[in-house]
């Protein structure tokens, strides 16, 4: 019995020992515990949209990120640029924006801050969020949020819009002002 009572005596002193010497730095916990699991990242990233072999959009972005969700999603976090191009190979219109998140199954892009698409013509929309939907023929670009379109001769105001991908028409579902400026007055 005397030598159980100093074996289960040693194994206390022994355990609380070993508990006493474990120590975690907290900030290595933290930083353990906030990896996120199912995120890809790409940096520098060009990628160029195809059909039929024939280029429709180059997009490039300094940074990229593929989350693995319940949807999965990708992300651009640090600005986005993509030109599109007609059936020809002809530069047609260019976009950019400070933040883009692509859903791939809904085959849908939301863009903001500081969005701006360009056309040919050099007619301009600045807006702070607009969506970009591959399944929205003739209205690949829309927003209900308020818009600036400059054209050579106008600045036109807005709240909602719906545009071809191309920026060639377009459409403001609510006027709020137009303002006519002689083309010597635009910048180029």
């Amino acid at each position: 019995m005397f030598t159980y009572q100093i074996k289960l005596t040693v194994v206390f002193i022994v355990s609380c020992i070993f508990l006493y010497s474990c120590e975690n730095d907290e900030a290595a916990l933290k930083n353990a515990f906030s990896k996120k699991t199912g995120v890809d990242e790409a940096k520098n990233v060009v990628i160029k949209y195809s059909i039929g072999g024939k280029p429709k959009a180059n997009l490039t972005a300094p940074l990229m990120y593929r989350v693995q969700d319940t949807v999965a999603y990708f992300e651009f976090p640090k600005t986005i640029h993509v030109d599109f191009f007609d059936d020809s190979d002809k530069l047609e219109s260019k976009m950019d924006a400070r933040y883009a998140k692509y859903k791939d199954q809904e085959s849908k892009v939301f863009l903001k801050d500081s969005v701006r698409v360009i056309n040919v013509k050099g007619d301009t929309l600045y807006c702070q969020e607009l969506y970009w939907d591959r399944s929205h023929i003739g209205n690949e670009f829309y927003t209900d949020k308020p818009v600036r379109i400059r054209t050579r001769t106008h600045i036109i105001d807005g709240i909602g819009m719906e545009a071809k991908q191309d920026f060639s028409e377009w459409h403001i579902i609510q006027s709020v002002g137009v303002v006519k400026v002689p083309a010597s007055q635009f910048p180029e």
